[in-house]
Parts: structure tokens; C-alpha cells; sequence
């Protein structure tokens, strides 16, 4: 396909003038099977779902997960993801699908919302959870993980409908097109002719530095909910800044305050809390572990000192006398005088028997000669 081809097809001429491309052509459609068109945007999602997918099923056996667990799970995430997704986007923009109920099925210029998304997948993991009998906050950990990995692949979906994109700025990745000046143009406000913020660049590169700091956090994690923590608290940073630049934000009815970023806020904010809880948590658990290590190691050297005084005491004289406390030092004198007295009685009365036993023996040999021949 020529360049003169690919220039009719497109959809956008993008350009970024800082870095010196001009005229790029970027189509909504990937290609055409029979006839249908395969859209970016729902490709770049089933891939995200696929590289996850793959990930987690080939990495579960060594976190003590079967991956036809993982395979489950998933099968039940993908449609309550887009379920809850669109129906998050359709709900904060209703003024536009009222008119047309036929555009909420139509997601092939967008419209899901990632925190509609989140909360499809996150009651889908719950449910799978309780029927594989599996421990909630370890199957959230885990896939957690992967989460960001997904979004940055989706991420460039945004690119090729050419929505999403921030206000207007002079950084040298500004970006522009014929589709960002006409909604510029639309909306009013802006400069339609300059450059904007490439938003969806922005999180490509901030949720795969996520993806990384996961996986290290989560070689290391004995915490339950701490990794789904992380990831709230992270991509909740990145996604307010986003948010607060993006030209296309969802309101709450009858305000001027943005969904994604309140959202984003109480993400931050009851990540930090619940973090913070965590902490405490464990740092209690490690110093009652380190009393009863302690609290054994004293037993420990109590009966060895006993079993050493023992040996002491056995291998002493017999004739060493035993330590007296002070106040008890005569009386017990008296008794060992007392003991004294009468081992000496037992001896003379003994030898006072003897004597006499031998004094008769010696009167019936006398008397009885023919007894001693």
C-alpha cells in the first residue's frame, strides 16, 4: 500500500511538530475481515487481554495458583469489564445517548470508562474467588499486577480515534490534528492550530513504570490487599494530573467537578489510609512474634542455668555445707547438732550391742566345750 493510498484511507493527519513528523496517517480501522472493519481500538484491547491473560496463566503456578484458575477468572472479567465500563461512560455522559439509544452498543469510537472497568473486574474477581474457594485479597494481589500492563497497551487505542488528549501546550511531544482542531474548535476555549498534550502517551509510559514497580513489590509480598493498594495509590496519582489536563472529562450532573479525578483523589488519599493500617498491622504481628521469641529464649537460658546449678550442686563434696540464708543460720545449726546427737546415740548404742553379743558368745563357748570341738 502506497502513500498516496494511506493518505485517502486515513482518518487524522497527526502530526508533532516539535520532533519534526508532519502529516502522519493514522486510521480508526486496523482491517477489513469479509467485509468488516477491525477497528484499533478493539484490537489493542483484545491484545491488552491476551498479554494479561498469557502473563498471569504462564507466572500463577509460581504464587501456588492453578492457571485454569486464572483462565476462569478472565473469562468472567472481559465482559464485566466492558459491561461496567460502558455503562460507567454512558451513565456521566446520558445527555449525548439519549437522544440515540443505539449509540450505547456502538464502542467502536470508545466511550469506556476505566474506572467502570475496575469495577466489573473487580466484582467478577470477588465472584470467582468465593466459587474456587480461593483467599480474596490473594487473587486481587495477583492480578493486580497486570492491570497497568493492560491499560498501556489500551492506552494507544486513544492514539488512533485520536481522542483523549489534553489541553494545548509548546512541549516539543505536542501533538496535532485535524481531529484534534476540529474538537478544539467545537468545545472553544482552546487554540485549535497549536499542539496538545498527548494524555494517552502520558499514561502508556506512567502505567508500565506501574506494571514494574508491581512486579517488584510483589516478589516480595506477604500482606494481603497491599499490592491492590499500591496500584490504587499509583495510577490514582498519575490519573488525577491526567485528568485535570484532559479536554473531554466526564462532570458529576450539575458540577464543575471532574468524576475521574474525585475518584482518583479518594484512591489516592483511602490508599495511603489503608496502607498506613496495613503497616501498623504488621509491625504489631512482628513485635508480638519478637516477645515470644524473647519470652522462649529466657525460658531457654533459665533451664540451662538450672541444669548447670544442678550439675554444680551434685559435683560438690559431700561434706560442703549448702548456702543458709542469715536469718535461719542457727536454727538451722541447732538442727544439724540435733542430727549429730543422735546418729552418735545409734553408734553407741551399737557398739554397746556388739559388745554384748560377743560377751554371751564367748559364756556359751565356755560352757559348752563339746560345742566348740
Amino acid at each position: 500500500m502506497n502513500i498516496e493510498t494511506l493518505l485517502m484511507n486515513a482518518d487524522f493527519l497527526v502530526s508533532f511538530p516539535g520532533l519534526g513528523i508532519r502529516d502522519l496517517p493514522v486510521s480508526r480501522v486496523a482491517f477489513e475481515i469479509f467485509g468488516y472493519a477491525v477497528y484499533w481500538y478493539g484490537l489493542l484491547i483484545a491484545l491488552a487481554i491476551i498479554v494479561c491473560l498469557s502473563l498471569s496463566a504462564k507466572q500463577a503456578s509460581d504464587y501456588k495458583l492453578k492457571s485454569d484458575d486464572i483462565l476462569d477468572a478472565f473469562i468472567l472479567i472481559i465482559p464485566m469489564m466492558i459491561i461496567f465500563a460502558r455503562l460507567y461512560y454512558v451513565i456521566f455522559a446520558w445527555e449525548y445517548y439519549s437522544d440515540n439509544w443505539r449509540r450505547i452498543i456502538d464502542i467502536n469510537h470508545g466511550g469506556l470508562a476505566f474506572y467502570g472497568g475496575v469495577i466489573g473486574g473487580m466484582l467478577a474477581i470477588i465472584i470467582i474467588a468465593a466459587v474456587k474457594k480461593i483467599e480474596i485479597g490473594y487473587l486481587l494481589d495477583y492480578l493486580a499486577t497486570y492491570v497497568p500492563l493492560g491499560q498501556a497497551i489500551g492506552r494507544w487505542g486513544n492514539f488512533f480515534n485520536q481522542e483523549a488528549f489534553g489541553t494545548n501546550t509548546r512541549l516539543p511531544w505536542g501533538m496535532y490534528s485535524n481531529q484534534t482542531a476540529a474538537y478544539l474548535a467545537r468545545i472553544g476555549g482552546h487554540e485549535p492550530a497549536s499542539p496538545v498534550h498527548p494524555t494517552f502517551f502520558y499514561e502508556f509510559v506512567g502505567n508500565l513504570i506501574i506494571f514494574m514497580v508491581l512486579l517488584r513489590i510483589r516478589k516480595k509480598n506477604v500482606i494481603p490487599f497491599r499490592i491492590t493498594l499500591y496500584y490504587f495509590l499509583m495510577y490514582g496519582f498519575l490519573r488525577f494530573f491526567v485528568e485535570w489536563i484532559r479536554t473531554d472529562p466526564l462532570y458529576i450532573a450539575g458540577t464543575e467537578i471532574r468524576v475521574s479525578m474525585l475518584l482518583s483523589a479518594i484512591m489516592v488519599v483511602g490508599s495511603l489510609i489503608l496502607l498506613a493500617v496495613l503497616s501498623k498491622r504488621r509491625q504489631r504481628l512482628e513485635m508480638a512474634a519478637a516477645l515470644a521469641d524473647d519470652g522462649t529464649g529466657q525460658d531457654g537460658l533459665n533451664e540451662q542455668k538450672q541444669t548447670e546449678d544442678a550439675e554444680s550442686i551434685d559435683s560438690e563434696s559431700e561434706n560442703t555445707r549448702a548456702f543458709i540464708p542469715l536469718d535461719d543460720y542457727d536454727e538451722a545449726y541447732e538442727v544439724q547438732d540435733l542430727e549429730d546427737t543422735q546418729t552418735d546415740d545409734k553408734e553407741t548404742d551399737g557398739q554397746g550391742t556388739e559388745d554384748q553379743t560377743t560377751d554371751d558368745q564367748e559364756t556359751d563357748d565356755q560352757e559348752n566345750p563339746e560345742i566348740r570341738r
